[in-house]
């Protein structure tokens, strides 16, 4: 008899292992941000704490280091249901939300101030605008600004002329931005970037100080120009599919904490990129700036950049003209 019962109970036990791995979720997500980034060790963090709450129903696995490939061929496997999502800049999801290229516009921001004063009315939009798309988004982190990086100074756009610029591969706004300027781009995925510098590739990229030395790419230049080009944000986000399988509590576990991560994130690059950019420096970066006169004939031609992207549909016409008017309210002020 106590043979039979320690039979059924061992036989109970394992069916109901099966059971909980059965219903459990794996919620597999890529990202190009390097391993032991900030942005790893956070999404790490938090998968872990979401693998204890939920009690192992949902599970996240993080490929880090463009193992998955670039941001193009992360949106393709989770199409095909290879991945249920990933961690993108805004130029990575913006063929399915174009509207997420606003924030990145070319010189459309001048300062964080204002940067903080058009998220705090235009953040929530933007999310809604992910999720008509089919993605549930956990917020945004900040990058911070794209600085000219390069070998020779950089001070005016004739200083760019004849040399060799990267742009990321399917980046409608740099190819825009470029072909109005005159200048030589570099298609490349971001992947590359640092090849293309140490073999001659190329001569100037764009990056945040944080970004520089993520991908080490600072060891390869040697200039830095101090005007903020184009904000830098990032998403975690997942196939809405995938998402609306859990269960409610589940749900409400994984948006808490992701959220939470991701402005840990917003709230931390910020001070990350200013230690960053002293680093460089103390590295042996030099720090060059345009003249007054220079930096508003690169803000005139930012914005003739910006009129033509609306005009070809790159982004809502309506979305941009609020973006603008927040700026125009916090510009008056």
């Amino acid at each position: 008899m106590f043979k039979k019962m320690f039979l059924a109970s061992f036989v109970l036990f394992f069916m109901m292992m099966s059971v909980g791995e059965s219903q459990a979720v794996l919620v597999k997500l890529a990202t190009v941000a390097p391993e032991g980034s900030l942005w790893m060790e956070g999404m790490r963090r938090g998968a872990e704490e979401i693998r204890k709450r939920t009690e192992g129903r949902v599970q996240i696995k993080l490929f880090g280091g463009g193992v998955m490939g670039n941001e193009n061929s992360v949106l393709r496997k989770i199409r095909i249901g290879q991945l249920q999502g990933g961690a993108f800049t805004a130029g990575g999801l913006s063929n399915v939300c174009p509207d997420l290229r606003l924030y990145g516009l070319p010189m459309v921001f001048h300062s964080f101030d204002e940067v903080d004063h058009v998220r705090a009315r235009m953040d929530k939009v933007l999310v809604g605008e992910m999720e008509k798309a089919g993605f549930v988004s956990f917020g945004f982190g900040e990058g911070g600004f794209a600085l000219l990086m390069s070998n020779e100074p950089v001070r005016s756009l004739k200083d760019m002329k004849g040399k060799k610029v990267w742009i990321p591969t399917d980046d409608r706004i740099s190819e825009v931005a470029m072909k109005h300027l005159g200048l030589s781009p570099v298609v490349l995925p971001i992947t590359d970037v640092l090849t293309g510098l140490q073999t001659g590739l190329l001569d100037i990229v764009a990056t945040s100080p944080i970004g520089a030395i993520s991908f080490q790419w600072h060891v390869k230049t040697r200039y830095i120009t101090d005007a903020p080009l184009a904000y830098i944000f990032a998403t975690l986000v997942i196939d809405k599919r995938v998402f609306d399988k859990l269960e409610p509590g589940d749900q409400n576990i994984l948006q808490e904490v992701m959220t939470r991560i991701y402005q840990e994130f917003d709230r931390q690059n910020r001070a990350d990129n200013q230690a960053a950019l002293e680093a460089l420096v103390k590295q042996g970066l030099q720090v060059v700036k345009p003249d007054d006169e220079e930096l508003a004939l690169w803000r005139r031609k930012a914005e003739e950049v910006n009129l033509g992207l609306e005009q070809e549909g790159a982004f809502a016409p309506a979305r941009y003209r609020e973006l603008q008017g927040h700026l125009a309210d916090f510009r008056e002020k």
